[in-house]
């Protein structure tokens, strides 16, 4: 990437989101250590962090971006078997809402759809932690946890309000990993894990995320035993929160971050299509997950078809990566490519001051 090009990021997620972070200071020092000028933050469902991000951002001199992301199903994809940016679920596609204006006073239809979402993400994470809790027990590991439980947890890891967490399934994961780790000594780990997964762990005994991890993939996934179906919105319903939050409709690309790359994503003309189908006319890429090669086939077949483009790394894991986006391998973003995501970082500024008075 040019030194002479500014250092942007449109997507990471912030606590109480599972996050890398543990603080926006975190974040914000991190972003301000790299030389970071934008920076945004696509939360699922809460924006009470924002004011926060806002001031810590604006002290660093960074400008901050507010975002959400929203999981949605396209039935008809569903239906047809049709991947789109989830690698395990036909018809489910991950969108988001890029500079959102009207986050802090929601209307009244922004949040009844709001509602809509975490209340049936609540009782799926209930259902969940309700079988996850009867598997550890009957594999002799004790426990009463069940999901309030682990908002309490969140809630105190991060010293927000409860009322700020949604619950997603790392969170959940991880709740079950620690109380493995504390029941369980070193020694013993591995044996008890394959058994409770029916399959070896291919983790170390002492390995907190590789564990997680499992846990997700062996438990929770479609067809284990911890799995509830996903309650999702339609992605007309989220495209009218993304409206009403007075935000950008924007599509997050994974193309070869998914091997093979999806039926929706595995020709950039395809692509092009597709989402011009569905009137989206903006693209986000987390480089991270792409070869440069492959990076910049989308991106000048997007931008040749009028798109406009932008990029993050969604800091979605434990691992703490660099903030400025790279490459698979750590390779940089081609600089054609960086040129018109700056490009789009700008844009999104500007979307979101153009309001006199956004709230």
């Amino acid at each position: 990437m040019s030194e002479t090009l500014p250092k942007v990021n449109t997507h990471i997620h912030l606590p109480p989101n599972f996050s890398a972070f543990n603080t926006v200071d975190e974040a914000i020092d991190q972003a301000a250590f790299e030389g970071v000028s934008i920076l945004g933050s696509s939360n699922y469902y809460d924006f009470t962090v924002y004011d926060v991000f806002a001031k810590k951002a604006s002290d660093k001199g960074i400008q901050a971006l507010f975002g959400i992301e929203i999981v949605s199903r396209i039935a008809k994809l569903a239906d047809e078997g049709v991947k789109i940016n989830d690698p395990g679920n036909p018809g489910k596609m991950y969108i988001c809402g890029k500079a959102i204006r009207k986050f802090r006073q929601p209307t009244a239809r922004a949040a009844e759809l709001l509602g809509v979402i975490r209340n049936g993400d609540q009782a799926r994470m209930d259902a969940m932690v309700d079988l996850l809790r009867q598997l550890f027990n009957r594999s002799g590991i004790e426990t009463s946890i069940d999901a309030p439980a682990i908002v309490t947890q969140v809630a105190k890891r991060f010293a927000v309000s409860e009322s700020t967490v949604v619950l997603q399934e790392r969170h959940v994961a991880q709740a079950f990993q620690e109380l493995l780790f504390k029941a369980i000594p070193v020694p013993d780990r591995s044996e008890k894990l394959s058994a409770l997964f029916g399959a070896p762990s291919k983790s170390e005994p002492t390995d907190a995320v590789g564990v997680q991890a499992e846990i997700r993939t062996h438990l929770m996934k479609a067809g284990r035993p911890a799995y509830v179906d996903e309650r999702f919105v339609t992605y007309e319903q989220a495209r009218e929160l993304i409206a009403e939050l007075d935000g950008i409709l924007c599509y997050p690309i994974i193309v070869d971050g998914m091997s093979p790359i999806s039926q929706f994503e595995e020709t950039p003309e395809g692509l092009v299509r597709r989402l011009k189908d569905l009137e989206i006319h903006w693209v986000e890429f987390v480089p991270n997950r792409n070869s440069p090669q492959v990076l910049s086939e989308y991106v000048k077949v997007l931008h040749a078809n009028g798109f406009a483009l932008a990029a993050g790394t969604e800091h979605n894991t434990t691992e703490r990566i660099p903030i400025v986006p790279h490459c698979k391998g750590g390779e940089p973003v081609p600089e054609a490519a960086q040129a018109l995501f700056v490009q789009g970082a700008l844009d999104q500024c500007a979307h979101q001051r153009s309001a006199q008075e956004v709230e």
